[in-house]
């Protein structure tokens, strides 16, 4: 081969690999761009969505099959409001949420009445007794609306005290219900313990029974009585509540039905503290007529649900620190 043919050899490789290499780099740009545009549509489908949702907010529901007012509101719809756990001002089950909850249900020109869904073991007396009041007084304010209670795994205690306020309660036959009394937890008595370590307790209080109870003090009689008629105080009023709300439905013996004592719905029924067996669906369809069902529950965006469970996390580390545990509870 000639000198000449092995430069246009050279000369036509190199033409071939730059060919190659422009094209390799227009076909990379080509598929960057297509990826740019995938990602900026897809950018803006996601916030088109979210401005939706926000400016929507029952959209959501059409999807996921929920009934919602867009598709049911003339044949009117049961309002639902769900309680669910320890009944305290610091969790989710607070008075002001539920409240609020139950305002909307009662108020809304479309609701054929109105169902209070509690799964709670108890909690908070002063929290239980603020719902039970606001229903007795929405119940007065729309005299038309049923209102009714279903439970689902447990109703006691606290939250039996909220049920009591329904014009009827229905649970499933294996619903735990009832827990009819007052609870408080004191902790324990280290006395001798703090005696055999040498440990000196000092206590600096203004006030004859600023100290009374503490843990590390020898028990007092008068201490112990002046809680238990505080503790019996709480319970009559629990009482009170239970025989205003079921009146001559109730049927058993007070010391039986008022000992703290737990039944399942089965029982329950037989004893008068709820009037039969039956789920939200049931209620819905059969007592009140409106088979669509719209959720009223207050629910907190994930920000607010973060930031609560972090102030009670920190809030419940100070109370141990400053020893703020003791409460009433109704469990």
């Amino acid at each position: 081969m000639s000198e000449t043919e092995n430069q246009q050899n050279s000369e036509q490789w190199e033409r071939d690999l730059l060919s190659r290499l422009a094209f390799a780099s227009l076909n990379e740009q080509r598929r960057a761009r297509k990826w740019s545009t995938f990602f900026k549509l897809l950018l803006v489908g996601y916030i088109i969505v979210l401005t939706v949702l926000v400016a929507y907010p029952d959209i959501s529901k059409v999807f996921s099959g929920e009934q919602s007012e867009l598709f049911a509101e003339e044949a009117g719809h049961t309002a639902l409001v769900e309680l669910s756990g320890i009944i305290s001002s610091d969790m989710e089950a607070n008075a002001d949420n539920i409240i609020r909850g139950l305002r909307k249900a009662f108020k809304h020109e479309n609701t054929k009445g109105v169902i209070l869904r509690i799964n709670s073991p108890g909690g908070s007396p002063v929290q239980s007794g603020y719902i039970n009041d606001e229903i007795m007084r929405l119940r007065e304010e729309y005299p038309e609306m049923p209102f009714y209670v279903v439970i689902t795994d447990i109703c006691a205690s606290g939250g039996y005290y909220i049920a009591a306020a329904g014009q009827e309660i229905y649970a499933d036959k294996a619903s735990v219900v009832g827990s009819i009394g007052v609870i408080m937890t004191g902790g324990f008595g280290f006395v001798n313990a703090i005696e055999k370590l040498g440990i000196e307790r000092r206590v600096y209080a203004a006030g004859d029974n600023k100290a009374f109870l503490d843990p590390f003090s020898p028990e007092k009689e008068a201490d112990v009585q002046h809680i238990t008629n505080l503790l019996s105080n709480v319970h009559q009023q629990f009482i009170d509540v239970v025989k205003a709300g079921r009146g001559d439905r109730l049927n058993g013996e007070d010391e039986k039905l008022f000992s703290g004592l737990v039944w399942t719905g089965e029982q329950a029924v037989e004893l008068g503290l709820i009037d039969g067996l039956g789920n939200t669906s049931y209620v819905a369809r059969e007592k009140i007529g409106a088979e669509d069902i719209r959720d009223f529950t207050p629910r907190p965006d994930y920000l607010d649900r973060f930031t609560e469970q972090l102030g009670v996390s920190i809030a419940s580390k100070l109370s141990k620190q400053l020893n703020l545990e003791q409460g009433l509870e109704l469990q």
